[in-house]
């Protein structure tokens, strides 16, 4: 027999991803449009690039970074290599380079559509990702960085998600101390491996002997934490020049942000790298409360033509975890005959309308809430089966 006529087997799908069924598709492209709304109200203009490009533009610039997760195969029409996006980032600084190149700077664009990666993690398995995000482009100056991530955090705002933690990141800081210390290849990868698995002994005694600007390295380790107290490290801290114009930038954009959003709570970590290679400058994460997990991550890197941008990605399927659910919208049934006017009045007031196709039909078993009874909807007792 073959498979596709077994029900068991047409159901199955490929590992990490998944159908997204009633209620929840709806609530998710919900929450998308809300984010979108979110960002429009900040001039953010909206664009939608394609699923797939031709394999050498997708993957130029900052697309590089995600080259391995690329879904690639031939187009029949140009016989030329095409791949299916990773991430929409690439594709928007691709559009601000050329269709938009000639649009005034700043660029402020937002886009939101699914990415599709050749595989998950162990602690996010699913491989077709909804993305919804914005992208500031030309701007170079720390009220950018700012912008963007008071932008994502009022957005998570509006759809009711309190308590949010923004994580600022300095991806190149230990790059540019280990740079300035001059230290051996071997040793600087030794450094390297312990910075990225926080392992402050490791990096204490690795850096010890090594010159006095190695060993400021596990001082700015220890120093994660609220943003305040890891700000004051750096400024104690005798960095060399190129360090000391990142802590800079760093506090000129945490100082900003805290200006305009006094209760948020934002934390730094002067030498966490990991996951960031195309960063160029400061870089975000935001966590949701409790055990909600990652919510949105960004920052500062070099869009087309070394243009300065920066910009941050929501992931809503995370959002949807963390925002409280939205009471679902009540069903109400009609039964055979009921009026065209009555169920248009009851579309504005809010209910979806299920009418009857059969005098078979059932609302109990068509999951409304509601029936029609002639002059309103009444709510339906669990027991009926009208």
């Amino acid at each position: 027999m073959n498979d596709a006529s077994n029900p068991v087997t047409a159901g199955l799908l490929p590992a990490g991803l998944m159908d997204v069924l009633p209620p929840d598709a709806e609530r998710e492209a919900m929450l998308v449009e809300a984010l979108m709304e979110a960002f429009c109200r900040y001039g953010y203009e909206r664009v939608k690039p394609p699923l797939l490009e031709f394999e050498e533009g997708l993957l130029a610039g900052s697309g590089a970074a995600v080259a391995e997760q690329t879904f690639r195969l031939m187009d029949p029409v140009s016989q030329r290599m095409m791949g299916l996006r990773a991430d929409t980032t690439p594709q928007v600084a691709r559009i601000a380079a050329t269709r938009l190149g000639l649009q005034a700077r700043p660029l402020r664009l937002c886009y939101a559509g699914q990415v599709l990666r050749v595989r998950g993690s162990e602690l996010a398995p699913s491989r077709q990702l909804p993305q919804a995000g914005i992208e500031l482009i030309g701007g170079a100056a720390p009220e950018a960085d700012a912008e963007v991530a008071l932008v994502a955090a009022e957005a998570l705002d509006r759809v009711g998600i309190q308590g949010i933690t923004l994580d600022v990141t300095l991806p190149r800081m230990a790059h540019a101390l280990l740079d300035a210390a001059g230290i051996g290849a071997t040793l600087t990868e030794r450094l390297i491996r312990a910075l990225d698995r926080k392992d402050a002994a490791a990096v204490a005694a690795l850096a010890e002997g090594a010159g006095p600007v190695a060993g400021l390295l596990p001082r700015l380790l220890n120093a994660a934490g609220p943003a305040a107290g890891a700000l004051a490290v750096l400024r104690e801290a005798k960095l060399p020049e190129a360090a000391q114009a990142i802590a800079e930038n760093a506090a000129s954009i945490i100082e900003a942000v805290a200006a305009r959003a006094p209760g948020l709570r934002i934390t730094l970590d002067p030498v966490e790298f990991r996951g960031f290679q195309y960063h160029v400058g400061v870089a975000f994460t935001i966590f949701g409360p409790g055990m909600t997990g990652e919510l949105a991550r960004g920052g500062r890197y070099l869009s087309a033509n070394d243009e300065p941008a920066t910009g941050i990605t929501l992931y809503p399927d995370a959002v949807m975890r963390a925002a409280p659910a939205a009471p679902p919208r009540p069903r109400c049934f009609l039964p055979l005959g009921t009026p065209a006017e009555a169920g248009a009045a009851l579309r504005e007031q809010g209910f979806a309308t299920v009418a009857a196709l059969s005098a078979a039909d059932q609302a109990g078993r068509l999951r409304c809430t509601h029936v029609w009874d002639g002059r309103s909807a009444t709510p339906l007792k669990k027991e009926s089966s009208v």
